[in-house]
């Protein structure tokens, strides 16, 4: 299972069914960080070896082509049925066996 890190605007109720699938997720909140930047917030993943989960794609694209190094960032499109979106994060986590530098995106599927 992966040690994620929800960025500030990550829905709980995904953070929730995830922890549920057995991951060990932390938000931004959780850790004291509300407030913090983007680039703030990849640094403390970074540091404390946890991977990016967020919904911000835009600037975390760009964050991932600027600092590689990371231990992984999982940028998600907007979806408001929360468990099909902790499904498709869990099976796309799931099937990556080093998520090390890797970006994971997790789309909503077409209507």
């Amino acid at each position: 299972m992966a040690s994620l890190y929800a960025d500030e605007q990550f829905p709980l109720p995904v953070v929730e069914l995830l922890r549920a699938f057995g991951h060990d997720v932390l938000t931004v909140q959780e850790s004291g960080n509300t407030g913090f930047s983007d680039p703030e917030v990849l640094a403390f993943a970074v540091k404390n070896n946890r991977v990016v989960l967020t919904q911000n794609r835009r600037d975390y694209i760009k964050l991932h082509r600027l600092q590689p190094n990371h231990v992984g960032i999982v940028v998600c499109t907007d979806d408001r049925n929360f468990e099909q979106l902790a499904i498709r994060i869990n099976t796309a986590i799931s099937t990556v066996e080093n998520l090390k530098g890797e970006l994971i995106r997790v789309n909503r599927p077409s209507l």
